[in-house]
């Protein structure tokens, strides 16, 4: 059978969108999920989402890696499918819906700026040459001297495998200071096992790492990444990290179908 998927990138990280609020997408089959997201024999993309029904909210988000299987948070991905549910109809420019991490609060104007609430972030570990902290999904954040010339996939993949995460590893971000409020990231994401154009998640660690590191005095930092720019603002009381708030574009880029 043929089937619809939607395609959408938030500064560049992109995704398959399927509506599956009929449950017949086969959510098990990790071969599949891959193949639709392969570059050269799929539809291409950093990773899959599925829309579906939830019964405490508007939607449900459910989303795989590229590797074909189910991950933790998505950012980016979850600005994307906030625009995704306005073009289907389900939302109008605000809504609450469930990830795998719990409910989110979002809103979405009419130019498709996605700006999405954040899980809290209770505990930042900062060691000699690196932070670690978890904002949906795990994070190694370090700060290095010429980030446009850095091996993000060589030394990233390094990090994310050298067990100092375990068995499921972590996500990687690279990261230069620009001036008092911005920064430039690059990311490696685990699942993808690449440098992505950008990571919504990851962005998030980077401003609160930043702050913890008194690199920026502000409660909203931007982020540049290869794929765009990204905001984030956060309230911090002593350790904690409340009301983070994501924000950047989400779009639309084309539409299909195709057999599975």
């Amino acid at each position: 059978m043929e089937h619809t998927f939607y395609k959408y990138q938030g500064t560049g990280n992109d995704f398959v969108m399927v509506d599956n609020r009929t449950n017949t997408f086969p959510k098990n089959d990790t071969k599949l999920i891959g193949h639709l997201c392969d570059r050269k024999f799929g539809i291409g993309a950093d990773g899959l989402i599925l829309l579906e029904n939830d019964g405490n909210a508007d939607f449900r988000m459910v989303y795989y890696n590229s590797d074909g299987n189910e991950s933790t948070m998505c950012g980016n991905g979850g600005r994307c499918i906030v625009a995704f549910a306005k073009a289907l109809d389900i939302i109008d420019n605000e809504t609450d819906f469930v990830a795998v991490d719990g409910k989110h609060h979002a809103t979405v104007d009419d130019q498709g700026i996605v700006s999405l609430h954040m899980k809290d972030v209770n505990a930042v570990s900062v060691y000699e040459n690196y932070v670690f902290l978890d904002t949906g999904s795990p994070h190694h954040v370090e700060l290095v001297d010429e980030l446009e010339k850095f091996d993000v996939k060589g030394v990233g993949s390094h990090i994310r495998y050298s067990g100092l995460y375990g068995d499921k590893g972590s996500n990687v971000n690279f990261v230069a200071k620009t001036v008092d409020d911005k920064f430039s990231v690059r990311t490696y994401e685990r699942g993808v096992e690449d440098e992505t154009l950008s990571c919504g998640t990851g962005v998030t660690a980077v401003a609160i790492a930043m702050k913890v590191l008194q690199k920026t005095e502000s409660d909203t930092v931007t982020l540049l990444t290869p794929g765009g720019t990204l905001s984030v603002s956060f309230v911090q009381k002593g350790k904690q990290f409340t009301d983070i708030y994501l924000t950047g574009p989400a779009q639309f880029v084309f539409n299909g179908t195709i057999e599975w």
